[in-house]
This record gives C-alpha cells, structure tokens and sequence, in this order.
C-alpha cells in the first residue's frame, strides 16, 4: 500500500493530483447533496474521472478504466431511457477503449508502456475523421429515432462528438481531448434537461462539467507531451 501511495505521489504532479483530489471531493458532494441513492451513478463518476487523469498522461490504463466507465455509463443511460448514450457507450465508447488500449500499448514512447507515443495526424486524416463521423451520426439518428430515444436532438449531437473522441484516441492525437471535451458540453446539456425531471440527475450534471475541465487538461499536456516527444 505504502509503494502504491509513493508510486502515485512520485508519478502525478501536485497539479495533477490536486485536480483529481478537486473532482473527486466535487463528485462525492454532488452525490450526497443531490443524490444519495444511485451508488452506480457515483461509481461510474469516480472511475471516469480517474481515467480521465490517466489518460492526460498518456497512459493506457486510463483506456482500460474507460472500458469500465462505458460498461456503467451505458447502464445508468438504459435507466432515463437516453439509448442513443447507451448504444453509443457500450456499442462504440467502451469497443473502441479496448482498441485504444491495445493501441496504446502498441505505441509506447521508449519502450515506456506508461506513455503513449503521440501520433502526428495529417490534414486529410482529420477530414477523414469528420466526414467518418457525419456518416456515424446520419446511421445512428435514425437508430435512435427507431428506439424512441429521449431529447433526440443533443442525443444525436453526442453521438457525432463521442465518436470523434474516440476516433482521435484511437489514433493517439491530442485532440482526443478536444473531442471528449465538446462531448461533455452536449452531456451536460442532455443531463440538465433529466434532471428537470428528476434531480438526482443534477450529481450526473456536475459529474460531466468535472469531465470538461478534466479533458482540457488532458489536451494541454498532451501538446505537452508531444512537443517532449516531438522537438521542432
């Protein structure tokens, strides 16, 4: 226990730490104030957030606790009926984590199997990317059409956002962050509107707005990390 704390401690920064020390304390208090009663929600809460952490250092154990995190994730969206959320995570989200992983681990940075070695992606690739995931987005409206899905609109947009992010994980570039990012803007959005309903769900609200400052995070010491590997 004594090396795992040391090991922790030695490997984050006092940042780092302090950020993920923040989010926690926040997502606990959420839980308490808004919600006390869906321990899948607080758990799924805290196991994101602890991957997220991970994965801004470029390591593919964060892969891994996002497999988890879309396993729960998926059940907590299946309970408001948000299917396009469920499909997206445990059908897309959480497959393509277990590829990212595999990447990942695929590509270290000098032989150090705690970093990624960040890819370079060319302009074609990145129009690729987004015309890929239009694509996505025009199948899977209508999938979530079909299953009656909750506020079709944002449930959609999340759908074109998600598989950016993990189009851009996959593929080891920093704007991976970037993309979880601008999915948590659209979570955000989808869960406020559950929680008009019901306001347990305000805990879920906060959870994701913990993501976003976490995932910009996540993009700035990837441009960190890629300007080390990567020297002009």
């Amino acid at each position: 226990m004594k090396h795992t704390a040391k090991w922790i401690i030695n490997y984050f920064s006092k940042g780092e730490l302090l950020l993920w020390g923040i989010s926690t304390i926040f997502i606990i208090a959420s839980f308490e104030i808004f919600d006390r009663e869906q321990y899948l929600t607080l758990t799924a809460s805290l196991i994101g957030v602890t991957s997220l952490i991970f994965c801004a250092k470029g390591n593919p154990f964060g892969q891994f606790l996002m497999i988890v995190f879309s396993i729960l994730y998926g059940i907590i969206s299946y309970g408001y009926a948000y299917y396009g959320e469920m499909l997206t995570y445990l059908g897309m989200t959480g497959p393509m984590a277990v590829f990212s992983m595999i990447s990942w681990l695929k590509n270290p940075y000098e032989k150090n199997k705690a970093e990624v070695k960040v890819n370079r992606l060319s302009g074609a690739e990145i129009t690729f990317a987004f015309i890929l995931s239009a694509v996505v987005t025009f199948i899977f409206y209508f999938i979530l059409t079909y299953f009656n899905t909750s506020n079709i609109i944002p449930s959609t947009i999340s759908v074109t956002t998600s598989f950016l992010a993990v189009y851009l994980t996959f593929r080891r570039s920093e704007f991976y962050a970037l993309g979880y990012a601008a999915n948590d803007i659209v979570l955000i959005i989808l869960w406020t509107l559950a929680a008009i309903d019901n306001r347990s769900y305000i805990s879920v609200v906060i959870c994701f707005i913990i993501f976003f400052a976490n995932d910009l995070y996540g993009y700035i010491n990837w441009r960190r990390i890629k300007a080390k590997q990567q020297p002009a």
